[in-house]
């Protein structure tokens, strides 16, 4: 894949792009993910779309440490990474998590850079706090500056599939392998990302699935309010996946987006 900066003021933006001639869809990973671990969905799309995977700011290959983690400055990254790399037609817009948050308001600010949207395990209402925040960042805050090797960073993450994803996209430094992001800046992202957007959800015109999954984050009074309160989206659901469901729930989770990508939402 083709990597490209994409450059805003003082934030730089890091995109990986599959080429080709296809309809464009542009994926969004989520909190202290990257866009590498949504490598194995753009592959299985790759044989009918060009893919777009953005490093949102403070993770992955983008700018670690931007001053600005407001939901406002996420969003303004993916307006210009679309104006800028697929400009002229819309693309499909498709979030995990943060990312699912980060596209649904993109989809609303800018209905007409966005033709679908789909959210993993993502939604529009306020999440549980601060202190959910807090204990985030807290826990990052134990991770080493760096990992001694991949060994070393399994024995404390464990070996699940969101641990192997962490652990496969550390950085190769002089002084072992470090995570790709700072326990303080996924803090503050997600105490924005915990804010209530209900207007904005209400007002959103494109044809929008959202994926939940049998033992994600959400309960099934929250996942009835999002439905509720905006009822012409869609519903798909991953059985046996966490919510993580990219990654443990692949083959349902690439099923179901296939299916909504090639299906006419409007019908």
């Amino acid at each position: 894949m083709l990597t490209t900066v994409v450059r805003r003021g003082p934030v730089d933006v890091s995109v990986s792009d599959t080429g080709g001639d296809g309809p464009t869809v542009l994926l969004l990973h989520g909190l202290a993910g990257s866009s590498r671990e949504l490598e194995a969905t753009a592959r299985g799309l790759a044989d009918t779309f060009r893919v777009l995977l953005v490093d949102q700011r403070g993770h992955g290959r983008s700018t670690r440490r931007p001053e600005d983690l407001s939901r406002r400055a996420f969003t303004d990254d993916v307006i210009a990474v679309i104006e800028r790399l697929a400009p002229g037609r819309p693309v499909s817009l498709v979030g995990q998590s943060m990312g699912a948050h980060t596209a649904f308001l993109v989809a609303e600010a800018r209905p007409d850079l966005v033709d679908r949207l789909v959210m993993l395990e993502g939604h529009a209402g306020a999440g549980e706090g601060p202190e959910v925040a807090a204990a985030v960042g807290a826990y990052f805050a134990t991770w080493p500056d760096a990992f001694a090797d991949e060994k070393a960073a399994l024995d404390l993450l464990g070996e699940s599939p969101l641990s192997t994803a962490w652990v496969a996209d550390l950085e190769r430094t002089p002084d072992g392998l470090r995570p790709r992001f700072d326990a303080d800046v996924m803090r503050r992202t997600l105490e924005a990302v915990h804010e209530p957007r209900w207007a904005e959800w209400e007002r959103l015109l494109v044809p929008t699935l959202v994926v939940f999954a049998e033992h994600g984050m959400f309960t099934p009074a929250q996942q009835d309010e999002l439905l509720a309160r905006r009822p012409e989206t869609r519903r798909a659901d991953v059985p046996g996946a966490s919510h993580d469901a990219h990654l443990d729930g692949f083959g349902t989770w690439l099923t179901i987006l296939r299916g909504f990508l090639a299906d006419d939402p409007q019908a």
